[in-house]
């Protein structure tokens, strides 16, 4: 199901970052993610969501553009 927050993401999983484009165009880049934690963000439904109470209150970000 497409999101209507997420356009795509990519996971580094050399660096644990997780880079997040969003249907905005904006793109934001999370530190030190570990691949459990994108494991799980890739089979929810709503990643939106997920992003919003799990992903932004953990993980420190950068805003890339």
């Amino acid at each position: 199901m497409p999101s209507s927050v997420v356009n795509t993401y990519t996971y580094f999983p050399q660096t644990e970052t997780l880079r997040i484009i969003y249907q905005s165009g904006a793109v934001y880049d999370y530190l030190n993610v570990p691949e459990k934690i994108f494991e799980k963000f890739k089979s929810v439904q709503s990643k939106g969501r997920f992003l919003n109470y799990v992903i932004k209150t953990k993980f420190s970000y950068k805003k890339i553009n």
